[in-house]
């Protein structure tokens, strides 16, 4: 049989490509694969180190190292989402876990037009609400030490929005909030643009602080978007958080002849 591996950030670098198409045995698992990819003599025994803490997407939904994969299946290799890390309040839930969204297309999306934030919160407010929590991540023009000129943000799309959806729902279940958006840029930002955009509508403001809060760290841990860093003296994809320890791929086990 035959999967289709894509890659995405660091992980397309490494790999020379963003899709390959793989041959395994029927029956074959994700394990097998990394097996596979890690063997493969192209890449000189790099991958071991490389494919270490990733996680991988079966049909754009998070997938355990036992999962039996199928003919024509699409396995997405995920490095570590990129975006800063953040001080967690709490335990990150993967999007399985979480209800199936009904979220509206137009507060929960991906886009590559300018963010307009003021349109957004607005539309989020409701006589109902005592409070309106917002996130804007901007751009700014530096990071560790090193002058910022711009950024570009890649996403494992479909795979993205339906996280997003269903971090939307969770949030309304976990905090009792009434409304949530959440829309995030791809593409080329420039400086002090926005990157994502979190709103919050609830009747307390106790429920929407926590709320954005718990949202902007979680979509920081586990939504696939990478973001890569151009500076005055060079780029780099930005290195991420480690994703949850029940997303993380196990350390692919090869052995080599002596």
């Amino acid at each position: 049989m035959h999967v289709k591996v894509i890659s995405f950030g660091i992980l397309k670098d490494w790999l020379g490509s963003g899709t390959a198409l793989v041959e395994l045995e029927d029956g074959a698992t994700v394990a097998d694969l990394m097996r596979s990819l890690t063997a493969d003599p192209q890449h000189g025994g790099r991958l071991e180190l490389q494919l270490a803490g990733i996680a991988v997407g079966v049909n754009a939904e998070y997938a355990a190292a036992g999962r039996v994969l199928r003919d024509g299946d699409e396995v997405a290799l995920l490095p570590p989402v990129s975006g800063g890390s953040t001080a967690r309040t709490g335990t990150a839930r993967p999007a399985d876990s979480l209800d199936e969204s009904e979220a509206n297309q137009e507060t929960i999306s991906l886009t590559r037009e300018r963010i307009d934030a003021e349109r957004l919160v607005t539309a989020a407010k409701s006589g109902e609400d005592g409070a309106v929590v917002v996130f804007d991540g901007i751009v700014r023009n530096n990071s560790r030490g090193r002058v910022t000129l711009y950024l570009d943000y890649e996403a494992y799309e479909e795979m993205a929005l339906a996280e997003m959806r269903r971090l939307a729902e969770g949030c309304k279940e976990k905090f009792g909030v009434r409304q949530v958006t959440m829309v995030h840029r791809l593409g080329r930002l420039q400086i002090g643009e926005t990157s994502v955009l979190i709103v919050v509508a609830s009747t307390h403001r106790a429920q929407a602080f926590d709320a954005c809060r718990w949202l902007i760290d979680t979509l920081k841990q586990i939504v696939p978007i990478w973001k890569k860093e151009t500076f005055a003296d060079g780029a780099v994809w930005a290195p991420g958080e480690p994703f949850p320890a029940e997303l993380q791929m196990p350390a692919p086990e090869v052995s080599r002849e002596s």
